[in-house]
């Protein structure tokens, strides 16, 4: 198989597509926080407030890309 031309970068969708990923991270930790109140194990608590808070860190980041990509869209 040939590769004579790579793949244009295409952005057009990009503001879209990080809205849905915010979305989905929102989702798990709605849900991982549910799944909290079942948990008795200490360690297990822990893991998920861990993932939980990886979570936010990573909504924050793309809420940043967001505004990055608007701005890029807007030029």
């Amino acid at each position: 198989m040939a590769w004579d031309k790579p793949n244009p970068d295409d952005r057009s969708d990009n503001v879209e597509k990080l809205q849905g990923m915010v979305q989905h991270t929102i989702e798990n930790i709605d849900r991982a926080e549910e799944s909290m109140a079942c948990t008795d194990s200490e360690e297990q608590l822990q893991s998920i407030q861990a993932k939980n808070e990886r979570r936010r860190e990573s909504l924050q980041a793309f809420r940043n890309e967001i505004k990055d990509e608007a701005n890029q869209k807007n030029r």
